[in-house]
């Protein structure tokens, strides 16, 4: 069955674009993978979407077999996807099927039973059928980031777990050296903090030239905090703020083919000020009061693995809304298709405009 993704004009009309930056003629609030075929591929909660001109039109199809699996399975809106080198696709989410909130205000804590497990699944066929989800833990996972292959061929999946007493979150890595059969998984980074969006949470990764990882953790503390693997993944040390200033939003740190970084996040106030409205600092939703600027969304690069960036740039901006939760295909070598969970940004950037 054909279908179009249809973008909402209404919301593309109110949003200031970066005079580089083009619309995509689709909207997608997901990861993307194009295929050695060439084709696009991206799931929703329940189907997987294929586009072979470019996200014109669309084939649609159920990832799973609705008369066993409708009420197994629905995935997250917050899910991550890589390609294999052997083509096989692997996908990150979290099951909202099996998710149970039992956040209690008076103790600053989430009860027993709060979960939103954590799973992984695999098609080798170029997304047509899936196997089996596999699950890789059942605690409250929040936020599934990020989803990498190595030069070694390891992936390596970033993830969250919720601690308590008091509540707060953590940030964890697994890793597959069978295109995502089998799985391990790290030690949490836990550095402390209260509140159902405490603690560190929604981690983007990336290897560095020299083989280490490089972790960027969302924090409510007015920057990223960094962390560095040198054993692709399975842990975790050097951990501690970094140098970017963000707001309390996931950012996305992407290696371009150029050899580049590309990073995309929410600086903590909008251009040219230095104060934005703060909220939290009751130990509900943080400990300490917080920016969650959403408004506009930047793009610097590295070119010296990450030591420093070029000046920030925004590429969209609207009023009163969030454009957060990046997601970048590398469509072709230098040209940048960017989607958003949030704000329905769907955009075309080329890098040789802001390099």
């Amino acid at each position: 069955m054909a279908a179009v993704l249809a973008p909402d004009t209404a919301l593309r009309a109110t949003t200031q674009l970066h005079e580089a930056a083009a619309w995509l003629p689709f909207e997608w609030r997901g990861p993307l993978v194009r295929k050695a075929d060439g084709r696009l591929l991206g799931v929703d909660d329940r189907e997987a979407f294929e586009s072979a001109d470019g996200g014109a039109t669309w084939e649609r199809r159920p990832l799973f077999d609705y008369k066993r699996s409708d009420k197994e399975y629905k995935l997250g809106a917050e899910r991550a996807m890589c390609l294999c080198a052997d083509g096989t696709v692997v996908t990150g989410f979290i099951n909202l099927n099996e998710r149970v909130w039992l956040w209690r205000d008076e103790l600053h804590d989430a009860l027993p039973g709060t979960r939103v497990p954590q799973y992984t699944m695999r098609s080798t066929d170029g997304g047509r059928t899936w196997e089996t989800p596999v699950r890789l833990h059942d605690e409250w996972t929040g936020e599934v980031r990020d989803l990498i292959r190595t030069r070694s061929g390891r992936l390596i999946l970033s993830s969250m777990k919720m601690a308590h007493a008091p509540g707060r979150h953590t940030v964890l890595t697994y890793v597959s050296d069978d295109a995502g059969r089998t799985w391990r998984g790290s030690a949490a980074i836990d550095l402390g903090g209260m509140g159902h969006h405490g603690g560190v949470t929604e981690a983007t990764i990336e290897e560095l030239k020299d083989g280490r990882i490089w972790m960027l953790m969302r924090t409510n503390w007015g920057r990223f905090w960094q962390a560095f693997s040198e054993d692709e993944g399975l842990s975790w040390r050097r951990v501690e703020p970094s140098a970017i200033e963000a707001s309390s939003a996931p950012g996305l740190l992407k290696r371009l083919k150029s050899g580049r970084l590309a990073l995309f996040w929410n600086r903590p106030f909008p251009e040219g000020k230095d104060r934005y409205p703060m909220t939290g600092g009751d130990g509900l939703w943080s400990e300490t009061p917080v920016s969650n600027h959403r408004e506009e969304l930047s793009l610097a690069f590295s070119e010296d693995e990450g030591r420093s960036f070029s000046r920030p740039v925004v590429i969209a901006r609207r009023e009163k809304a969030w454009l957060s939760y990046p997601r970048l295909l590398e469509y072709a070598p230098g040209e940048l298709w960017l989607t958003t969970m949030q704000g329905a940004l769907a955009l075309r950037l080329l890098e040789r405009d802001f390099v």
